[in-house]
């Protein structure tokens, strides 16, 4: 196992990452940006374990540094504000996030990013290679199961920054096989604040949303197709959200 694989299973060196991730995107969220954040009533009773958070996604690392203020910020008692961070002094780190294995290898900022809780996994369709493969690999599925025995997990079932880009079947086969709590979340303006990476900004002054549901009532013993269904509704990513959200989808002028 890789160093920075170990090494993010230790608590104490989460929450150096945390500390240092946080203090420096701290600004861009609540400063130059505008974030908003509603919800956070349903993250209070929830369990520490067995619990999984689904979500549009719109940048490979803003959208998940963004969650983690948050859920360090209810474990200090705020409901629906981030406030002064002297919540990074002592960070909520029961919680893991999936991410694509060559995203996070790309940079340095990526691989210290990995050690907050990463939970790498292969792509299942390679840009370059063209390798289409069906589904997870049993050994990335294997590191989510164990992930949310006792923990949060952050996953984003489109796979991809693009908006209503189809959902994978592999979330909805690991909530069919684990039975968590879904957790869906809805964000906004993050692709207009930040480059593609999120760690960048394209403009300022952008209006950021982060809005938490109820979680889902699921029947786990539906077909696949259905649960992914349900939950791409509660993401607001699904066809019948389309054409609400045009602005989106449609390219900004340069």
């Amino acid at each position: 196992m890789p160093l920075r694989e170990r090494l993010k299973n230790f608590r104490l060196v989460r929450k150096l990452v945390y500390a240092v991730v946080g203090i420096i995107s701290y600004p861009g969220l609540t400063i130059v940006n505008r974030l908003t954040i509603s919800g956070t009533e349903h993250l209070r009773r929830l369990p520490k374990g067995n619990v999984l958070f689904v979500s549009n996604h719109q940048t490979y690392f803003a959208d998940v540094i963004t969650f983690l203020h948050i859920f360090c910020a209810v474990k200090w008692g705020k409901r629906d504000k981030l406030g002064i961070p002297y919540y990074l002094l002592n960070p909520f780190t029961n919680v893991y996030y999936v991410a694509a294995e060559e995203t996070m290898r790309a940079t340095w900022v990526s691989r210290l990013f990995t050690m907050g809780g990463a939970l790498t996994v292969k792509r299942t369709w390679n840009r370059e290679s063209k390798e289409v493969r069906r589904g997870l690999d049993p050994s990335d599925t294997r590191k989510i199961f164990r992930a949310l025995e006792s923990n949060w997990v952050i996953t984003f079932p489109q796979g991809t920054t693009k908006a209503f880009a189809p959902g994978r079947k592999g979330t909805a086969h690991i909530i069919k096989q684990t039975r968590p709590i879904v957790v869906p979340v809805v964000i906004g303006g993050f692709w207009r604040a930040f480059d593609k990476k999120g760690l960048k900004f394209k403009k300022k002054g952008i209006p950021l949303s982060v809005t938490f549901k109820e979680p889902l009532p699921i029947d786990y013993d539906a077909p696949v197709e259905r649960i992914l269904e349900q939950v791409m509704d509660g993401i607001e990513q699904s066809k019948k959200f389309m054409l609400k959200g045009a602005h989106h989808w449609i390219k900004e002028p340069i």
